[in-house]
């Protein structure tokens, strides 16, 4: 819908040196014939008119205390300090040109305006926004609103663990609940069948800030060669404004005496957001009345992903618990530790020349610490988080479906979401719509969109591959620092000195690895939002839902691959293609591939996953609480000159703005942890943990810092959580694999195995709990050091003595074999094995999600038949009174009728 066609658009470039709007005499006769003539006018719609602050520091009224403030709009008007610069006066003149005109045509649509003086004497002007009912009513019909009719009658169904769950609600008493109410999309010829009781209430404040920032964001500026420039993005974004937002309704920590004031972020802070209230379940209610639909599925999912997090928690627990009581009897680790055994195998270098032999029994405390998570229950809880994050899925889509109807958002996509304004602007290009057959614009031809298309498929594919760049350069790094550390260390060393030494190169290489594979993801992911930003704006979405579900695939991907890429390094391909010894294996013909630690990759992808999972959640944490409350505290010392009364709007100014992008970052933040918790949990049971410790703290620092430290958003509608949802989706998908190639291939699993029961397995009917006897041996092949090519031969430690072979990890024939050195039999036994397995067990778990996934629908009974006698009692309610009244007037009309029969009948008798 156009509001500001070429006959009512005031022309803002016609404007006289001093800041006064040249208005034509057309314009005034087909603009302001509601207001009087211009000349009376001119004054009035120049700007807001300047009051003085009436010294109410809870008010949400207009100084005539009628009037509710239902936005805030805040600029630095030079003029009001003591010293300006005469450099900056040409730039002020044209902001104030702008910001008069943009002004005066907020007033052209109806709005109220009324500006005050900042009480701190800091140059700050606010204006105040008011939107009036008659703009309320006009635009919550532009914009598909639904607004009540009737008050719900149906009955409420009572859960089994209602009396559970009331333990940890808050008290109604404390938040009473909301009154249900059907609804229907507002329109004003139908004003009579909405359900109004007083129209101070009708729209709620959630609503009438959503009217008004709507309204905002449609209104011109300036028109200039033919291009209007309108919105209050742009002017934010110009600096012609400084903030706008809505009110919070009263300080978070004292509740206000104003009895129009219901005091819900009072309430949300004690109730919701209050450390002590960390045990209480969520008043989703009250938090989406107060911050809109968008933040309330947020923290709706967040607490339902929480939940479901406490049964994986569980269950990785006991796994851990498990592993960790069955090292005890962990036979191969015994055999590493055992002075005679591990002790005694020397084990080949894993460099050129640089690197020395070593004692396999080095490895001993590693071997240890595998053994808690190389286990048996560990491949029970990759087959449980398959099924675990299918059924998380299932059920919150069928939560989900319960809040869109609770909520009113079950059609919202389709009636109520209206085009960016951005989109709106460039509709340059007619196309005929093939449903309704008519002429429509559009901002650009197929063709066109095809190009852009292509343009930003190719700018996201250039990132994500600079990335794989920088993760190759990384192990290169790796690479390089492990020779230059591995040629420093002492050649003439004993075999106790070699054990507490042989660890200093890989501990080194891997923390300066470490840092600065994070200097670099920090690096990446600065740059790259604002690349992602920047291509999503080009490709022009048409709804801001369209905008952001493209951002968020945009941005996953990137932060898929920064964050995942070293862990899918270790699990699948660190170590598994280096060759031996006698022919090691190079990247760039140079660099000798990197084998795994001593204690495994296993072990290391469990420490990656640790460091990052707990590091990243610390940051995070650390960050979202300190960098909003040192700002906010800086602001409130650098206003704190002046002991006075500050208003509300003042006090709002000086917490922190939210982003353009919302809840984004937090989405991103939980999504990714969701991906640690699915995709490598075969290597980590104790991730589910991590995350739920983690989770019931973000809950808690999300709600305190919106509630305390942060404007009030402005509140939006939502369906659902948009792109996330198929994206977890697909996540979920690849989880199976990854968790089942890592028992495959990273972990010892599948050759402990086959090793049981090819040598070792027990006679029927006898136990012996010794039967992994020799598993060291038999996963350890010979080589000879007289093997070793001149260009890689290592210097021989004193400790050496006459060995004439060295041992490592493979499954090759010895040296004197007709085949020496080419893999042997059991390693085709074991391949098969290990593909057998990932076969089997992806099929097993696919099968199963298959089966949860047809059980459980999508939305239940119960919300089907609540969203279908909805809709009847609405069409019900609707039209029958008009069906009634339509019947009432023809049957006054047959009665005129009859009448004026009986009357002509009666005249030619007589």
């Amino acid at each position: 819908m156009a509001f500001h066609n070429d006959e009512t658009s005031l022309e803002l470039d016609e404007m006289s040196e001093d800041g006064e709007m040249i208005v034509s005499d057309e314009m005034e006769q087909t603009i302001l014939p509601a207001y009087g003539t211009m000349q009376e006018n001119v004054t009035r719609f120049h700007s807001a008119e300047m009051v003085e602050f009436n010294q109410n520091s809870e008010s949400l009224y207009f100084n005539d205390d009628q009037r509710r403030i239902d936005y805030i709009l805040v600029y630095e008007d030079e003029t009001l300090k003591e010293q300006t610069k005469s450099t900056k006066k040409t730039l002020f003149l044209k902001q104030k040109k702008k910001r008069q005109a943009y002004e005066s045509n907020l007033i052209r649509n109806g709005l109220q305006l009324e500006a005050t003086k900042s009480v701190s004497n800091d140059g700050l002007v606010f204006v105040k926004v008011h939107a009036p009912w008659e703009v309320l009513c006009t635009y919550a019909e532009v914009m598909h609103i639904k607004l009540p009719i009737q008050p719900n009658d149906l009955k409420q169904k009572r859960s089994a663990f209602n009396w559970f769950t009331k333990i940890f609600s808050v008290s109604e008493d404390v938040i009473k609940p909301e009154q249900e109410f059907f609804t229907a999309p507002f329109e004003q010829d139908r004003l009579t069948d909405f359900y109004i009781k007083d129209r101070d209430s009708f729209f709620t404040p959630a609503t009438r800030s959503r009217i008004v920032q709507f309204i905002l964001s449609r209104v011109e500026y300036a028109v200039k060669d033919n291009v209007k420039k309108f919105g209050i993005n742009k002017l934010l974004d110009s600096g012609i404004y400084k903030a706008a937002f809505p009110l919070h309704d009263c300080r978070f920590n004292v509740k206000s005496e104003d009895a129009r004031c219901v005091n819900e972020r009072y309430l949300l802070y004690r109730e919701w957001a209050h450390p002590r209230s960390f045990y209480k379940l969520q008043p989703l209610d009250l938090v989406r009345k107060y911050y809109g639909e968008k933040v309330g599925i947020y923290f709706a999912w967040l607490g339902f992903y929480t939940r479901m997090l406490l049964l994986a928690a569980i269950v990785g627990l006991c796994c851990f618990l498990y592993g960790y009581k069955s090292q005890e009897s962990c036979t191969w680790s015994k055999e590493v530790c055992d002075p005679n055994i591990g002790g005694s195998i020397i084990m080949c270098p894993q460099c050129d020349k640089e690197c020395t032999y070593w004692y396999l029994n080095i490895t001993c405390e590693s071997s240890k610490k595998l053994c808690i998570f190389d286990s048996f229950g560990t491949l029970v809880f990759a087959v449980f988080m398959g099924i675990w994050v299918t059924l998380f899925l299932e059920f919150w889509k069928r939560r989900q479906a319960e809040l869109e109807y609770e909520w009113d958002t079950v059609e919202f996509l389709e009636q109520e979401e209206q085009p960016l304004p951005e989109y709106e602007a460039k509709c340059t290009h007619v196309v005929v719509n093939p449903i309704t057959q008519q002429e429509e614009h559009v901002p650009y031809t197929a063709f066109g969109k095809c190009l852009r298309m292509a343009f930003c498929t190719s700018a996201v594919l250039f990132w994500i591959l600079l990335i794989v760049a920088s993760v190759v350069g990384i192990i290169v790094y790796r690479l390089s620092v492990f020779l230059v550390f591995s040629a420093t260390l002492p050649r003439h060393i004993n075999g106790t000195e070699a054990i507490q030494k042989y660890l200093t190169p890989q501990t080194a290489t891997t923390v300066t690895a470490s840092i600065i594979s994070f200097i670099i993801i920090m690096l990446l992911n600065m740059v790259y939002e604002k690349v992602a930003i920047m291509i999503t704006d080009f490709e022009l979405p048409r709804t801001k839902s369209e905008y952001e579900n493209s951002l968020t695939t945009k941005m996953f991907l990137f932060q898929f691959v920064n964050y995942y890429s070293s862990c899918f390094y270790i699990a699948f391909f660190k170590g598994k293609f280096v060759g031996y010894p006698g022919d090691p294996v190079y990247w760039f013909g140079r660099f000798r591939n990197e084998e795994c630690d001593p204690g495994g990759c296993l072990l290391e992808l469990t420490t990656q996953l640790t460091i990052i999972m707990g590091g990243k959640a610390i940051w995070n944490n650390i960050q979202e609480i300190l960098l909003p409350w040192i700002k906010n505290l800086i602001a409130r010392c650098r206003s704190s000159g002046i002991e006075t009364i500050k208003p509300r709007w003042e006090q709002d100014y000086h917490l922190q703005p939210v982003g353009k992008l919302g809840l984004f970052y937090e989405y991103l933040e939980m999504v990714i942890q969701f991906g640690f918790v699915t995709l490598f949990v075969a290597s980590f049971p104790l991730a589910p943990l991590l995350a739920l410790v983690n989770n019931l703290l973000e809950i808690r620092v999300d709600a305190w810092k919106l509630t305390t430290q942060f404007r009030r958003m402005v509140p939006e509608k939502a369906q659902h959580i948009g792109a996330w949802q198929p994206i977890m989706q697909g996540v979920a998908i690849l989880a199976v694999v990854t968790n089942a190639m890592i028992i495959a291939f990273t972990s010892d699993m599948i050759p402990r195995l086959v090793y049981y029961w090819s040598f070792s397995v027990p006679p029927f009917g006898t136990h012996d709990s010794n039967t992994m006897q020799g598993y060291i041996n038999s996963t350890l092949s010979v080589f000879s050091i007289s093997n070793f090519r001149n260009e890689s031969k290592p210097v021989p430690p004193d400790w050496f003595g006459t060995a004439t072979t060295c041992r490592y990890r493979d499954f090759r024939y010895p040296p004197g074999h007709e085949h020496q050195y080419e893999h042997s039999m059991l390693y085709w036994h074991v391949i098969a094995a290990k593909l057998s397995f990932l076969i089997v067990m992806e099929h097993i778990v696919y099968f199963i999600k298959f089966i949860i996934s047809y059980i459980i629908p999508d939305i239940s009974n119960e919300t089907k038949e609540k969203i279908k006698r909805e809709k009847y009692l609405i069409q019900k309610l609707l039209h029958e009174k008009h069906l009634k009244l339509v019947k009432k007037q023809m049957g006054n009309l047959a009665d005129t009728i009859l009448k004026g029969v009986n009357n002509v009948t009666v005249s030619k008798l007589d």
